[in-house]
């Protein structure tokens, strides 16, 4: 028989709540005898894996229900009190612990140790979420855990390191540099001319990114930047499109797929654009073969990845950056209603057991096309859901920190043919009547 307790605990000062499922027999909490030592119960046990920040985003609790289906001792780790955990989250976790701040590095130290103490050697550390990238890289090298450690991480964070690895391919690599003063940034404008983009080195999507085309852009752009590393880029024009997957412990890409953007993501997050894009039945036999050369390139095991690339106007395929996790927003989502299959399980299984024997056929095109709020639309939101409900397989409102790039509300659309999901995606965005007049009449 099992119970549920919880455990509030002061650890060297750092409050936490522990909450454990367990065992009132004389056995341990996986039943296995208590007379065998921690590590021979930890080698006849299931895989510990820590999850760190299992909350979020929200549809992130789905990773750990995989593991827990792929027989792991799910260990998560954040900063939300466990009364603010989902259900669906809190039945997934074998243990939960609460640390004040996930940036406080002694406290997920102590956690991690705790962790360690309790149910043994940890197998697996991860979060895919970019965010804690650095911070997952530091503490598998402080506790030996397998996966990317502090020595490979500045490459797959950094994009003047990325391009290093960029060029092993034989892909052409936009010139670039890191530009720390004002006399360096117009001494590189001036080397490749407008116009240029900006980005933060090792920054998360396209928050804070410019799209300098003369000088008062630049001046703008001098005054207001971050007080952080930026890399400054010849601008590329082109189709944004990605190439994303699985790759198992053996380095096999065992799941891909590919998003075509309507429009770029820089231009949806500072122009506030209505944006779709789409995942096909089909990735073109050129994007796998650029995708793939990345993934040796980096030298992938056992990782979701997130490759985005420009078509320019001569067809060929020009890398702009990697992230060593999955898509955000819905993608993974659509990846499911595209193949019919669980990606959150089949990552559990990679974590787990190494690879996974899942089998996709892409029966379907999958499209996502977004909203924002104080825009007016043609169609209002309950005319959208009555006209297209036979396409519409999910939508929701999105998470503030996603609606900058992808909208504010969200559709996502499937069906065997792309051409009516896009029209549908189309006719979502369409603005009033008033609107189309205004800009037909030049006002």
């Amino acid at each position: 028989m099992f119970a549920r307790v919880e455990l509030a605990t002061d650890l060297e000062g750092a409050r936490f709540r522990c909450v454990a499922t367990q065992d009132r027999r004389r056995t341990s909490r996986l039943g296995l005898p208590l007379a065998l030592t921690p590590q021979a119960r930890h080698d006849l046990a299931t895989v510990n894996v820590v999850f760190l920040s299992p909350h979020f985003p929200p549809n992130w609790w789905h990773f750990c229900r995989g593991l827990r289906q792929a027989g792991a001792t799910v260990l998560g780790l954040g900063d939300a009190p466990y009364e603010w955990l989902s259900p669906e989250l809190r039945e997934t976790l074998t243990e939960y612990f609460k640390v004040n701040d996930m940036h406080n590095y002694d406290e997920l130290l102590r956690a991690v140790g705790h962790f360690t103490h309790r149910h043994g050697k940890i197998d697996r550390l991860d979060s895919l979420n970019e965010y804690w990238l650095e911070t997952e890289a530091r503490l598998r090298t402080d506790f030996n855990i397998p996966g990317i450690g502090q020595r490979a991480i500045a490459r797959m964070k950094r994009k003047s390191l990325m391009k290093g690895r960029f060029a092993r391919t034989g892909l052409r690599v936009p010139r670039g540099r890191v530009c720390r003063s004002t006399r360096a940034t117009r001494a590189f404008v001036n080397e490749v001319g407008y116009p240029v983009v900006a980005k933060p080195d090792a920054g998360v999507g396209a928050a804070r990114t410019y799209k300098i085309e003369n000088e008062a852009d630049l001046d703008r752009y001098l005054r207001d930047k971050l007080a952080v590393d930026y890399i400054l880029e010849e601008c590329i024009t082109g189709t944004l499109l990605t190439y994303d997957g699985l790759v198992d412990r053996f380095g096999e890409v065992i799941f891909d797929s590919s998003l075509v953007y309507s429009i770029g993501v820089m231009e949806s997050v500072n122009e506030s654009l209505d944006l779709y894009y789409w995942i096909g039945r089909e990735i073109p036999a050129d994007v796998v073969d650029a995708g793939r050369a990345v993934v040796s390139a980096f030298a992938l095991r056992e990782r979701p990845f997130h490759f985005e690339f420009f078509r320019v106007p001569d067809g060929s395929l020009v890398p702009l950056e990697v992230n060593m996790r999955p898509p955000g927003g819905l993608t993974v989502d659509m990846w499911n209603f595209g193949n019919e299959f669980d990606f959150y399980r089949e990552w559990a299984n990679v974590l787990v057991h190494g690879t996974s024997e899942a089998k996709t056929s892409r029966p379907y095109c999958v499209v996502y096309a977004s909203r924002r709020d104080g825009r007016g639309y043609r169609l209002a939101h309950d005319d959208v859901i009555r006209r297209f409900a036979p396409l519409i397989v999910h939508h929701q409102r999105m998470e503030s920190i996603f609606s900058g790039a992808i909208g504010d509300y969200g559709y996502i659309m499937r069906g065997p043919t792309l051409d009516p999901l896009i029209a549908v995606a189309r006719a979502i965005q369409e603005p009033p009547e008033s609107e189309q007049i205004a800009k037909q009449s030049g006002a």
